[in-house]
């Protein structure tokens, strides 16, 4: 058996073990209100380190992961000590300077640290654009030394493009992926293969789903914690219970085939995608280790008759809708705790709507780009149950082109604004009944076009897609939007 878990060179001076051990259930452990002792448990997460598991996945709201984390750290001084990912989940609003430093400073202070080996960056809506401007800070703070890489959480493949193509320099993207869960297979290693970036994937194991326990056994009832919630949702999306045991049928056969578990097969074959850098299994510390099981992932290989035979149980599965991180952004809500609609309904609007004055019943939304007084016209306007949004470019801001290059992060950003001004005005992408698309190169058509399909692929409004030649501003994309609020 392998003595020491593979590593994965992340960037030049982050070389991680593949196998990275997730604190998420450490909240779990501590939800009914009690605090793990500290000490204790960062002997439990010394016992990884010495074992080669020396790479730590926690966030801001795993309970007290950093502090268990910092407590381990401090007992290596020097520079060859275990690795602190973290995470940063801020509620959406205006990222300034000072608002994103708060946020880093103290995920540097519970940790007990002069810079963040890697900063991993969640945000609810991308309607919202801070996100963007807390990127930036980012950078600005990796330049500095604060981060050493920055990396994203659930971002879906459109916006993870626009992000680089924007010149912010993500390394990572922590996504669900597993035989039940297999979007990240798809338009995100597409964008991986053309950006370098790499993918940390959790949920490898469903929550546990994927084992041996489970094998034949029948569907309970109700699970408790809440990791086995949240999977439990992913697996009844996926075509429920039988997809489950056709899956974990196949994995045991191959399992006894090489003489490793059903776990050890799930995992490889998730670690033999070649956008992924590494795992993410959770640790209940001080109640179960796995760490001898999974060194055996580097004991063994799956073979074409071994994909073969698990490709025959996937086609018995049904596809987990939409793209990474939509599970936390639109129904189906595969999270813990279900249903986020209220949650999201909470996130404030980066525009508000403002009556017209002297036009009874009618009200404009303002984006505040520089070009919107000075030009005479508003973003968007409603009378009655009609809503007309002006040609949308990306424009981050008042002033600045965001991905000057790239037409297709372009458009997904424009798309973005006119979401978050038909919601300013009571409505939604699903009333929007006529676009029209303007280019300055005929050649950019394909990848705008796969943007628009992203949003409207479903909605399927009426389109026009022209090229202009040249738009005002040097964009490479002008969309506008036409809606019907239904009744």
């Amino acid at each position: 058996m392998a003595e020491r878990p593979e590593r994965f060179q992340l960037t030049p001076e982050l070389a991680i073990s593949r196998v990275l051990t997730g604190l998420w259930q450490i909240a779990d452990m501590e939800k009914d209100g009690r605090v793990l002792d500290l000490d204790a448990a960062a002997d439990a997460l010394g016992a990884y380190a010495d074992a080669g598991f020396d790479t730590f996945d926690m966030a801001d709201h795993y309970g007290s992961a950093e502090l268990v984390t910092g407590r381990l750290l401090a007992r290596h001084p020097g520079a060859a000590r275990p690795l602190a990912f973290t995470k940063w989940c801020p509620a959406p609003g205006p990222m300034t300077p000072q608002a994103v430093r708060a946020g880093v400073e103290e995920r540097l202070d519970r940790l007990g640290v002069e810079k963040v080996d890697l900063l991993q960056f969640h945000w609810w809506s991308f309607e919202h654009p801070g996100w963007l401007d807390a990127l930036h800070e980012f950078e600005a703070l990796r330049r500095e030394g604060r981060i050493g890489a920055i990396g994203l959480t659930n971002f879906d493949a459109a916006h993870l493009a626009v992000a680089v193509a924007d010149g912010v320099k993500v390394v990572s993207n922590q996504v669900s992926f597993s035989l039940v869960d297999r979007r990240a297979a798809e338009a995100l290693s597409e964008v991986c293969a053309r950006t370098g970036v790499r993918l940390l994937a959790y949920g490898t194991l469903c929550g546990g789903f994927l084992s041996e326990r489970w094998l034949g056994k029948p569907e309970p009832g109700a699970v408790g914690d809440w990791s086995s919630m949240k999977y439990k949702r992913f697996i009844d999306a996926a075509g429920g219970w039988d997809v489950l045991q056709a899956i974990l049928g196949a994995a045991a056969k191959i399992g006894r085939r090489h003489g490793v578990s059903i776990a050890n097969v799930a995992t490889r074959w998730v670690l033999d995608h070649a956008a992924v850098a590494g795992v993410i299994i959770g640790a209940r510390l001080g109640e179960s280790e796995h760490r001898a099981d999974n060194l055996k992932l580097f004991d063994f290989t799956l073979d074409e008759a071994d994909r073969a035979l698990l490709a025959d149980a996937l086609r018995t599965s049904t596809p987990i809708p939409g793209d990474c991180g939509d599970e936390y952004r639109r129904p189906p809500f595969l999270t813990a705790s279900g249903d986020l609609s209220h949650h999201l309904g909470d996130i404030p609007l980066p525009y508000g709507a403002e009556p017209v004055p002297g036009r009874p019943g009618r009200s404009r939304v303002s984006s505040k780009s520089i070009w919107e007084p000075i030009a005479g016209y508003s973003r968007a306007i409603r009378e009655g149950d009609r809503i007309f949004v002006s040609g949308t470019t990306a424009t981050h801001g008042t002033d600045r082109i965001v991905a000057p290059s790239d037409a297709g992060a372009q458009a997904t950003y424009a798309l973005d604004k006119i979401a978050a001004s038909l919601k300013a005005l009571g409505a939604s992408l699903e009333d929007v009944v006529r676009t029209r698309v303007y280019l300055s190169r005929i050649e950019d058509w394909e990848a705008v076009s796969r943007a628009h399909g992203r949003v409207f692929g479903e909605i399927r409004p009426a389109n026009t897609l022209l090229a202009a030649g040249a738009l005002v501003g040097d964009y490479a994309v002008e969309i506008e939007a036409e809606a019907i609020v239904a009744p």
